[in-house]
């Protein structure tokens, strides 16, 4: 009970220590504590996060690993507390035998910062071992010649503690021909010698048992033992001899087991029992003779288990040969082993990022990386390098640390993720290697604008497409990743013909699928240039914009348009009559005198817009003939006498479009030889323009009326004959050929007309207004003997026109304006001579 008490006691003040210790070493940035070993599992060792200034949620939240480089983890860091506890039973004299002080470290990696800290722990020894003899039993022999005060050395105890707790004394118990002598070794270690203190007599007594106790400083002191039995033989005056009095060998760590390390020998000239010898490990401990073997016959040393350097690189040993006699002599063995480059260099990931950000500035840590080799010398001596043209670089820290940071900026859009190879390689020959591979993915920046795959767009639509027609899909692309890379189309504003562009196409903003919202029409827009946008979804959006440029494709889709003659107008207000045209040609005209042109136009282009002419009906087929593309109506032969008055001409227009669309133009020709004729056809064209108001069905009751008053003109054929002879006649009395009445020598711009027909005199004419959209447009035609299609000027409205001479306008024939609506029809006189 009071042991326990006591031993209680030197642990408070254990831990006491360590607080005091922590306390100051926190302050140079490394944590120091000591612990008493074999302390329980989960004793408090220190506060770290209160000696580093750590809050416990900082260290729950960033997360943290506690590293030790040894095979077993020894401590723990409780992550509610942020105390440092052991998490093992630790020994001091299995870690550290031959150490003075016994260290362990380990390093705190905090991850979210990526920084670390070294802390060591010191192990306390305790009296927790008592000395022990390698051999509890021992067997002398000595002859009973020895003189008095001959030593005889014993074996030693062995305490793996340290300081006070270890070895500290022996004594010896049992005979009084015997004593203790304890000699100081080179080491200041103490060896035990026995001493013979008095004679011996065989005859008196044979054998002679004692008691040799070591005992330590320990509190309680702890003793071993060992019996010794000392025979008394006859007299052996040699003593073995060994070769050398100190062995020296090196041999590599690498050595087979079960090989010669060294043989030791020993010559004694004695003779018989007295002469052999034989050989033992007079000092080892219980490690060094579970790794060596000494055969006591031949002095052999061999090896029992693998030689590892990093545990010991050096053993010394004390070598006894003796012989039978009980005579020996002793010897040092010192073996050395050499480093093999047989320890690889251990590469340690102690923190790593698996993810960065592409607009990351150069000189960020992505990686904590620890390297250690166990070998010594250029063995030990490590290189770290990274393998491959990457953007990153090492930077070396103190105790064995690297970084791994970014050399330069990153671009996610050339390299999206990297695996960075860090390769450690030692001096040694050949080379031993290790690598670790970090696998780091680049997140996604909006550095890149949306790029259209081709630089200006162009689609051809036909007109009067059906509403919402696709037109054309435009495509961007950004090599940006997730939200960043989501494109989204929209038109640029823009306007058509006063209207808003979005009135007229539409995109679409996932697609980018342009459509027409609306039927296009060729002869309003032939074209639409438009704009449009492509935005990313980044924060901010970055955009890009790219032409479209629509064209109008023309269709045939209108009719050609008669612009002379005029066709019959629209009843006026709903009921009124249309007019007629009527051209005139003497009978006297030769096969191809131009008698009018029709003059059409098409609203199309192109091919849709060639016109070509036919005469699809006639009252008399063979006598006219129009030409295909020029529209003008000339006599395919000289009129005859049995031929008609008046012929209707129907003209066929149509334009050269798939289907082809077509317009007719009707003609009303009437052939004259005089003026009398002229005057007659004239009165019933101003009976006809004279009744404005009569329904357009009064035509065909004049045509009726006109058949029968030609059925009455065939019965009265002789009157009718006899009739124009004495017109004819009276015309020349009335205009002599020297006074100018001849129609031959009127000149050309002298015409007579009433409203809705005109007479051509020597050359051919005509004037058109045409109306369209509200604006007024005249054009006119003119017609030489030659028939060219040049449009001579018109002649002003005052300019005065008279028929015969330079007689009285006045006595003339009425003579209207040049100023007709756009359904009146003009007509000049040809001349007839």
């Amino acid at each position: 009970m009071f042991s326990a008490g006591r031993r209680w006691g030197r642990r408070q003040r254990a831990l006491l220590w360590v607080i005091l210790l922590a306390a100051g070493e926190a302050a140079w940035g490394q944590l120091r504590y000591s612990v008493p070993e074999e302390m329980p599992k989960g004793s408090f060792v220190g506060d770290v996060a209160k000696d580093l200034g750590l809050q416990l949620l900082d260290l729950g939240d960033r997360g943290f690993r506690l590293i030790e480089r040894g095979r077993t983890q020894y401590f723990a860091l409780h992550g509610k507390t942020g105390h440092l506890v052991t998490a093992e039973r630790i020994d001091r004299e299995q870690l550290c035998e031959r150490v003075q002080q016994c260290v362990l470290r380990c390093e705190l990696i905090v991850e979210g910062e990526m920084k670390f800290y070294e802390i060591e722990v010191e192990i306390k020894d305790i009296n927790d071992n008592a000395p022990t003899f390698r051999e509890t039993e021992i067997d002398l022999r000595m002859s009973e010649m020895t003189a008095p005060g001959s030593q005889f050395p014993l074996p030693d105890a062995h305490d793996t503690d340290l300081g006070r707790n270890s070895l500290q004394s022996y004594d010896l118990s049992g005979d009084e021909h015997f004593s203790l002598a304890v000699q100081a070794g080179p080491g200041g270690d103490q060896r035990p010698e026995l001493v013979l203190a008095k004679a011996l007599d065989r005859e008196e007594a044979a054998f002679h048992e004692l008691v040799l106790r070591a005992s330590d400083g320990g509190d309680p002191a702890r003793t071993g033992t060992a019996r010794i039995r000392v025979t008394v033989v006859d007299a052996n005056d040699n003593a073995p001899v060994f070769s050398q009095a100190e062995y020296t060998v090196r041999v590599p760590e690498d050595v087979p087991v079960g090989s010669v390390l060294v043989t030791v020998t020993a010559t004694d000239n004695d003779e018989g029992v007295n002469g052999h010898v034989k050989y033992s490990f007079k000092k080892i401990t219980e490690k060094e003779s579970n790794i060596f073997h000494l055969d006591s016959e031949t002095g052999v040393i061999s090896l029992l288990q693998r030689l590892d350097f990093d545990d010991g690189a050096s053993y010394g040993l004390e070598v006894q040969a003796y012989d039978g006699g009980g005579l020996f002599d002793t010897a040092n063995l010192r073996i050395i082993v050499t480093d093999v480059n047989d320890n690889a260099p251990e590469l340690t990931v102690s923190s790593a990022l698996s993810e960065i950000s592409e607009d990351a500035p150069p000189g960020t840590v992505v990686a904590l990386l620890h390297v250690q080799d166990r070998d010594s010398g250029a063995n030990g001596e490590v290189r770290c390098s990274l393998e491959g043209d990457v953007p990153f670089r090492l930077q070396s820290s103190h105790g064995g640390y690297y970084s791994v940071v970014t050399a330069g900026e990153l671009d996610r859009e050339q390299v999206s993720e990297y695996n960075v190879t860090v390769r450690a390689a030692d001096g040694g020959s050949p080379s031993l290697q290790s690598s670790a591979v970090l696998a780091l993915r680049v997140l996604d920046v909006n550095d890149n604008a949306p790029v259209f795959a081709e630089e200006r767009y162009s689609a051809r639509l036909a007109e009067n497409n059906a509403a919402g027609a696709l037109v054309l899909t435009v495509r961007a692309t950004d090599a940006d990743w997730g939200q960043n890379a989501r494109v989204r189309y929209r038109l640029s504003e823009g306007r058509v013909r006063g209207a808003p562009l979005s009135s007229y196409v539409s995109v679409q903003a996932e697609t980018g699928a342009l459509y027409a919202l609306r039927s296009l029409d060729y002869e309003q827009v032939r074209e639409l240039r438009l704009w449009v946008r492509a935005e990313d979804g980044g924060a901010p959006a970055l955009s890009g914009n790219v032409s479209v440029l629509l064209l109008i494709a023309d269709e045939n889709d209108n009719a050609p348009q008669v612009l002379y003659p005029p066709p019959a107008a629209a009843a006026r207000r709903g009921s009124g009559a249309a007019r007629s045209v009527v051209e005139l040609a003497p009978r006297s005209s030769p096969a191809g005198a131009l008698v009018a042109k029709v003059v059409a136009v098409d609203a199309d282009a192109g091919q849709n817009a060639w016109l070509s002419y036919e005469l699809a009906k006639a009252t008399e087929p063979g006598l006219f003939r129009v030409g295909p593309h020029s529209g003008e109506v000339r006599t395919a032969r000289s009129p005859l006498a049995r031929d008609a008055a008046r012929h209707s001409l129907v003209v066929l227009v149509k334009d050269h479009g798939r289907p082809a669309l077509s317009a007719t133009a009707t003609l009303s020709v009437v052939l004259a030889e005089s003026v009398a004729e002229l005057l007659a056809e004239l009165g019933g064209a101003a009976d006809e323009a004279a009744a404005p108001g009569e329904p357009a069905g009064s035509l065909t009751r004049w045509l009726v009326l006109a058949v029968a008053a030609v059925s009455c003109l065939f019965l009265a054929f002789l009157l009718l004959l006899l009739a124009l002879r004495l017109r004819r006649w009276r015309r020349q009395q009335l205009l002599p050929p020297d006074s100018g009445a001849s129609l031959r020598g009127v000149p050309v711009s002298h015409f007579v007309g009433i409203d809705g027909v005109r007479a051509f005199l020597q050359s051919y004419s005509h004037e058109v207004s045409l109306t369209a959209d509200s604006r007024e447009s005249r054009l006119r035609f003119s017609a030489a003997a030659a028939c060219c299609d040049t449009l001579p000027a018109r002649p002003l409205p005052d300019e005065p026109a008279p028929l015969l001479g330079d007689e009285d306008p006045a006595a003339a024939l009425p003579v209207h304006p040049a100023a007709p609506s756009s359904d009146d029809c003009r007509l000049r006189l040809r001349g007839l001579f």
